[in-house]
């Protein structure tokens, strides 16, 4: 019986209403009710008090000394409290705002509390109370458990709807892993699993059935992402780049700069992946001036080698700008056309651009989002570039990955992201990561400041400007806000400008005409501006090798990668280099994050602490990322887990009988019933 095309109005009780209230929480069929596991449980197993700590939650029963007494505030609030006699111990009972309860408590009552035990006064904040002998034989000595509910479910309905539909249909639920691998870790069926995650008979049984769930849901999230990177190998035609290595390497030894191991190593694993005859789908990831633009570049002269065209997307005009110099510089002397294409060029310039692809003319596009549009059509792509591919959306990666005739795709982030999240996100992909960064990059000296320090810092600004360097000051806001008390790049750039003077200032934001961002860039790049007021536009990928102090308003307001990118953008010259933190911060994250800046520069370092800080789904964004949302599964605790599982997923998706095999086949159902389409069953 498939209890996923059950519907949960199947059981007695739920009616039209009842239906629409459980379909708010996600809850249509019987199997997805079976699933909405509890988030956490009352305990209400008898506390042992000579064992219990300070602030613990405990459970008591004991008999009622004397009667209770209430005093009323304002009157509304009241506070009653009465003797309990717990094992020979007396310990104060105290309600706030259940009055009600005066007149079921007397002396000498037999009494069932729940509460926060102050160890110090002898007492206990009750929060749930028992007064009959029913209620606490119904309660007593259990673990109830607690769910997600809307205000028009109860949960104690919720808790008799899903026991009811464990008496009806828990004989039902098929179990779906091997029984090899259920042996190999011990892992106890997976009805049980699930009856003991709703109604544990202690903590030894919901550990139990933590273990076997999590592991089974971590290894059908990556049964999938091995079945999807195996049928890519196998069954999608890419494209067999061919090309010269010696022409390669020869392009790499005229390079102003030898390759660092790490950097030799991506690239060789990525012209590998380009040479096979199957679409490429590797994520390149490595720390703030690590050297990925000089891997791509690499990757797009072999492509062109190879007589293809390729494609760089990038998520902001700035840097599409940026990268079509840079791009063009290394690969123009080779006879490689690199065009720029971005939504704020002429329709002149626009027309000609899209001739050029169209002919073929175009070797390399470099662009935004303009890349997808439909009246992009490129003559023979044959390589996709996507950096900082976690700011484009899903759907927009697969447009340009679906331009052309599956050509090879490379996504590169400046983000490192935690091995967690690398292959459970990605796991599709092949991951390559530079972990070295070039000789020649400065240390970067971070500092954590009060806003009361400001002018020592403008004087600081004025002192590295005179000596000849240049100097970045990043704001939250263009303009003033009434809602929110933060420094903005308009007020900034006017008391700079008069502070510093004759130091010269620019200011750029998103709000600037693509023509006047061009300008102030062009005249900051070329030290005619010494000083750059500015919003984070300049977070991804600017590159001014002579600017040597960041100064970073209201810092508390930035997450941590952004942070982190931004003071990438100092440190790339020679000289050494300063990034300034200015935050009064009123939250503890805000603090943390301040103390994280200044203890370290290693992006892996900082993006792990990131991930522990705020959680994988504030980390990368869920719409954007697609990470998934486990019922279970927590990435920062079960990452042993994880990687068994996707191991065991690797193994079994790549036996020749994975298809046919009966002690596997709900894994392959599995498979189809989550629309791998191309899955042949036999």
């Amino acid at each position: 019986m498939n209890l996923s095309q059950i519907p949960v109005d199947a059981l007695p009780g739920v009616g039209e209403q009842r239906k629409q209230d459980l379909a708010e929480l996600g809850i249509h069929t019987i199997a997805d009710l079976l699933a909405h596991y509890p988030y956490r449980y009352e305990d209400y197993r008898l506390s042992d008090l000579s064992q219990a700590e300070h602030d613990d939650r405990v459970t008591v029963r004991g008999q009622v000394f004397g009667q209770p007494s209430v005093r009323w505030f304002n009157k509304k609030k009241s506070r009653m409290t009465v003797k309990l006699d717990v094992d020979g111990v007396m310990v104060n009972v105290i309600w706030f705002n259940q009055a009600y309860l005066k007149d079921k408590i007397r002396a000498g009552q037999t009494l069932v509390v729940s509460g926060k035990w102050d160890r110090h006064r002898l007492s206990i904040n009750a929060d749930r109370t028992f007064v009959s002998q029913v209620e606490q034989e119904k309660h007593l000595g259990r673990l109830e458990p607690v769910y997600s509910v809307t205000s028009s479910i109860k949960m104690h309905w919720l808790r008799k709807l899903i026991y009811e539909a464990f008496t009806q249909y828990g004989r039902e639920i098929e179990e779906i892993l091997p029984q090899e691998l259920r042996e190999r870790y011990k892992l106890i069926p997976r009805a049980q699993a699930m009856y003991y995650l709703h109604f544990p008979k202690g903590k030894k049984e919901g550990m139990q059935a933590r273990r076997r769930m999590v592991y089974e849901e971590l290894l059908l999230y990556e049964l999938k992402l091995m079945w999807l990177k195996k049928i890519t190998r196998t069954e999608t035609e890419g494209i067999a780049h061919r090309f010269s290595d010696d022409e390669v390497e020869a392009f790499i030894a005229k390079l102003a700069f030898p390759l660092t191991g790490a950097q030799r190593r991506v690239v060789e694993e990525i012209l590998s992946d380009m040479k096979a005859p199957h679409q490429m789908n590797r994520l390149l990831q490595g720390d703030v001036g690590s050297g990925k633009t000089v891997v791509a570049a690499i990757a797009l002269y072999a492509n062109y080698l190879s007589g293809h065209q390729g494609a760089l997307m990038v998520p902001t005009e700035i840097l599409a700008d940026q990268h079509a110099s840079s791009i063009s510089k290394l690969l123009a002397p080779f006879g490689v056309n690199v065009v720029p294409l971005t939504g704020s060029m002429t329709a002149k310039e626009r027309r000609e651009a899209l001739g050029q692809i169209q002919m073929g003319l175009a070797n390399v596009v470099v662009g935004t989002h303009a890349l997808i549009q439909e009246a992009v059509v490129y003559r023979d792509l044959g390589l996709v570039i996507m950096d900082e591919q976690h700011r484009f959306g899903v759907k927009q990666r697969a447009t340009l990955r679906q331009k052309g005739g599956a050509p090879d795709v490379l996504h590169m982030t400046a983000t490192p992201i935690p091995r967690t999240l690398a292959i459970t996100v990605f796991g599709e992909m092949d991951v390559s990561t530079i972990d070295e960064m070039p000789a020649g990059r400065q240390p970067i000296d971070t500092y954590w400041v009060k806003k009361d320090l400001w002018p020592r810092i403008v004087n600081f600004i004025a002192k590295e400007c005179q000596s000849g360097r240049q100097a970045y000051v990043i704001c939250p806001l263009i303009e003033e806000s009434e809602k929110l008390d933060l420094e903005n790049a308009q007020e900034v750039f006017e008391q700079l400008a008069t502070q510093l003077a004759p130091i010269r200032v620019g200011l750029l934001h998103g709000r600037m005409a693509p023509a006047e961002k061009e300008e102030v860039m062009r005249c900051y790049a070329e030290n005619e501006v010494q000083v750059l007021v500015s919003t984070t536009v300049v977070e991804v990928g600017v590159n001014v090798p002579n600017a040597t102090v960041m100064v970073i308003y209201d810092a508390d307001r930035f997450g941590l990668a952004q942070l982190h990118q931004l003071r990438g953008r100092v440190g790339r010259g020679g000289g050494a280099s300063t990034c300034v933190l200015v935050a009064d911060p009123k939250s503890e994250m805000g603090v943390e994050r301040m103390r994280i800046m200044t203890e370290t520069t290693d992006g892996f370092e900082i993006s792990r602490r990131d991930l522990a800080l705020r959680g994988p789904g504030d980390f990368l964004g869920v719409k954007q990322s697609g990470l998934p949302d486990f019922k279970l599964a927590d990435l920062n605790e079960d990452v042993r887990v994880l990687e068994v599982a996707r191991t065991d997923a690797a193994w079994l998706v790549n036996q020749p009988d994975f298809t046919t095999r009966p002690e596997w086949r709900p894994l392959v159902e599995y498979l189809r019933e989550n629309q791998l389409e191309t899955l042949k069953l036999d």
